[in-house]
C-alpha cells in the first residue's frame, strides 16, 4: 500500500459495502478518516489510518481484510445478511476459523425458507460485479413442487416458464431453462430451473401463479461454481480453479 489506497476502494476491500456504494456513503459525509469526515472517494487513505461508517471502523492494512472468497451452503431458517434485527442466525454466524474474523458479506440473497449456494467474501469489487445487472450470472436451482392442480398440469406450467410469464404484480419476465429430474423416495415432483435474472423470489412467485406449491428449494450453481457434495450448513473456500473461472465470467480476468 505504498502511497495508500483510495478511500472508496479501502472501503470496499474491507468489506463495508460495494465500490459504488462506497461513493454514495463518502458523499453523504458519512465516512470519517482519522476524526474527519471526509467526502472524496479519491482520498488516500494509509495503513494504519482510522476509518470509520455507521457501526464500523476499520484499519486499512491491518491484515483483517486479507481476501477471503467461501462457498457456504446455507440451510433454511437462517437468514442471508450479516445482521438481523429480529435476533435469527444469519449466514456470518456458521463461519467458522479462520475466516470468522474476517469482515465478509454474502453476494445476493436466498430467503428463510430456501437453501443452497450461496457465496461470501470481502472482495468488494468481485461482490459489486457478481450482483451488477450487466454481470448477471444464470442461477440454477433444484424445486420440489406439489402440483396443485394434478400432476400432468407440471408440464404445461414449464411451458409457460419456458416462453417468459408475466407475473400476478405485473413483472415480465424472461424465459426460464427448465426441465424436470428424476426423484425416488420424495413426494412431488422435483424441476431444475436455470433463471437469467435478478427478480425478487422469482421462483416462488412463479410457482405460485402457475398452483405449483414449493415444497424445497435449493440453489445449485452459479455461473461456473456448483454447489456440489458440501454438507448444509457446511463453509469451504473458493478453489483457484474456481475463483478464476469466477472472475473470468464477469469481466475480471
Amino acid at each position: 500500500m505504498a502511497g495508500g489506497i483510495r478511500l472508496n476502494k479501502a472501503l470496499a476491500e474491507a468489506g463495508i459495502c460495494s465500490r459504488r456504494s462506497a461513493d454514495e456513503l463518502i458523499f453523504s459525509g458519512y465516512v470519517r478518516v482519522n476524526g474527519r469526515v471526509v467526502q472524496n472517494p479519491g482520498e488516500r487513505v494509509m495503513p494504519g489510518d482510522l476509518v470509520e461508517t455507521p457501526g464500523k471502523s476499520f484499519r486499512p492494512g491491518s491484515g483483517v481484510n486479507t481476501p477471503c472468497w467461501l462457498m457456504l451452503n446455507k440451510p433454511v431458517h437462517v437468514v442471508s445478511t450479516a445482521h438481523d434485527p429480529q435476533g435469527r442466525a444469519t449466514v456470518l454466524d456458521l463461519v467458522p476459523e479462520p475466516w470468522k474474523g474476517l469482515r465478509l458479506y454474502p453476494v445476493g440473497r436466498l430467503d428463510y425458507f430456501s437453501e443452497g449456494l450461496l457465496i461470501l467474501t470481502n472482495d468488494g469489487e468481485l461482490a459489486n460485479r457478481l450482483t451488477h445487472p450487466r454481470w448477471h450470472l444464470a442461477k440454477t436451482y433444484h424445486v420440489l413442487v406439489r402440483p396443485e392442480l394434478g400432476e400432468a398440469s407440471v408440464d404445461r406450467a414449464l411451458a409457460v416458464m419456458r416462453k417468459g410469464m408475466t407475473l400476478a404484480e405485473g413483472e415480465r419476465l424472461a424465459p426460464v431453462e427448465c426441465r424436470r429430474l428424476p426423484v425416488t423416495g420424495l413426494r412431488g415432483v422435483l424441476l431444475e430451473l436455470v433463471l437469467h435474472q435478478g427478480v425478487n423470489r422469482q421462483i416462488r412467485r412463479m410457482c405460485r401463479d402457475l398452483s405449483l406449491t414449493v415444497l424445497r428449494l435449493c440453489r445449485v450453481q452459479e455461473g461456473p461454481i456448483e454447489l456440489g457434495r458440501l454438507p448444509s450448513g457446511k463453509v469451504r473456500a473458493l478453489y483457484a480453479g474456481e475463483l478464476q473461472a469466477l472472475r473470468h465470467a464477469v469481466g475480471l480476468a
